[in-house]
């Protein structure tokens, strides 16, 4: 196909932003179909397109309609996280191919169901997780693939992301974060951090997630915002949040490595992911930018990380960094999230156009997005176990590491 024909089902925040800063850049796509519940979504969504001078797609506030065209070649879907799989699932049974936003699953069944419809139909997926096409997790990836680090035995990543603002103003803004803060305590929101790091570990592919346990702190963040912002949002006043403000997990692999991910999205702070590496020979940490390898100088004064003169990242980048990124153009830069959401999208349309196998799969949709609904029952329960299913029915053991992209091997 020389044009892949998409449709968008879901046109809130991600929806529109993927629209106009990704998909409409991208020349090999056309967007034919735009869905949202609200009308005034869809409206907006193709008076974006047609105003950017592409011929104006159907709308819908009802996803079926979108789904039962003719010569649909994908759809994103980028609704609510309640609604993820269903759409998914009902995607895949007509033989649409899907681009699945990311979020965490509420509950384990429905996880199971959209694995056996893929498989039954054949019809790809991709799970798209944009932090698995950053530059500093692909270059961590390329360390790691290159023995630099030896061998991994531990792994972290956050989402922390002060969200307040975004949270409370959820029914002004229709965004579903806030009815998931008021009833809801979890890691509601795992795979930013967990994607990148599955990947180095090559879960699903000679390694599995076996189990996890959840705790969560207090849930006050919420309630001092909206106490110190009455005046903007007093439906809000004096009504308890569920969520806490700080939700810890921890991950136990197949393969004896370990995993920790924290929620920490109510309590003010700078953005960050913590993406870190611990391996047999050394160290990757994203917030300093940071390699240190075995044998390197131990202390460091504080100038020396001010200047960022010692043990920078930047330095293996000449040799490690993959071509998405050691290539990339300016214009490619510009295409969502500092670049890493047009280099997602163009495996995806890649895959799709080359029938090839998708880099984010849905075994890893699945095992993903099911930390949500088991941190759930982990936080319930005061920490206790949780098993994290095998979705790939024991195939994990004998499927071939796969990176999203290509990595560098350096000669030695």
């Amino acid at each position: 196909m020389d044009k892949v024909k998409m449709g968008v089902i879901g046109f809130g925040q991600r929806g529109h932003g993927l629209t106009r800063d990704v998909l409409l850049k991208l020349p090999d796509v056309e967007i034919v179909a735009v869905c949202d519940n609200y009308a005034d979504r869809v409206e907006k969504a193709q008076d974006i397109i047609e105003k950017a001078g592409f011929k104006r797609p159907c709308g819908s506030t009802n996803y079926l309609d979108i789904l039962n065209m003719d010569a649909l070649d994908a759809v994103l879907v980028s609704t609510s996280w309640e609604t993820h799989v269903e759409v998914a699932i009902d995607a895949l049974k007509k033989g649409i191919p899907v681009a699945l936003e990311v979020g965490g699953a509420y509950s384990i069944e429905p996880l199971w169901d959209m694995v056996r419809t893929q498989e039954a139909t054949a019809t790809p997926l991709m799970f798209m997780e944009n932090c698995c096409y950053g530059k500093d997790e692909l270059l961590a990836t390329s360390l790691v693939r290159n023995g630099l680090l030896g061998e991994i035995v531990h792994a972290h990543g956050c989402y922390a992301h002060y969200l307040c603002g975004e949270i409370a103003g959820g029914e002004i803004n229709r965004h579903y974060r806030l009815r998931n803060y008021l009833t809801r305590n979890c890691e509601n929101y795992p795979t930013h951090e967990l994607g990148p790091i599955a990947k180095v570990l090559n879960i699903n592919r000679g390694n599995q997630m076996l189990s996890l346990v959840s705790v969560a702190s207090k849930a006050v963040g919420m309630q001092d915002y909206i106490a110190r912002h009455a005046d903007r949002y007093p439906d809000l006043v004096g009504k308890p949040f569920r969520q806490g403000d700080i939700v810890n997990t921890i991950i136990t692999c197949a393969d004896g490595s370990t995993i920790t991910l924290r929620l920490d999205t109510t309590l003010p702070r700078s953005y960050s992911r913590e993406f870190t590496l611990r391996g047999t020979r050394g160290l990757y940490t994203q917030d300093l930018n940071l390699v240190y390898l075995d044998g390197e100088k131990e202390y460091w004064e504080p100038a020396e990380f001010a200047n960022k003169n010692v043990n920078n990242a930047v330095r293996f980048e000449p040799d490690y960094l993959p071509d998405c990124w050691s290539k990339i153009t300016p214009e490619e830069i510009a295409i969502g999230h500092g670049g890493m959401d047009g280099i997602e999208f163009r495996q995806f349309i890649n895959a799709l156009k080359n029938n090839t196998e998708m880099p984010i799969d849905v075994y890893d949709a699945a095992a993903w997005m099911s930390i949500t609904a088991l941190s759930a029952a982990s936080v319930a329960t005061g920490g206790m176990p949780q098993a994290i299913p095998d979705f790939t029915g024991g195939l994990w053991t004998v499927r071939k590491p796969r990176d999203v992209i290509e990595i560098p091997i350096v000669a030695k």
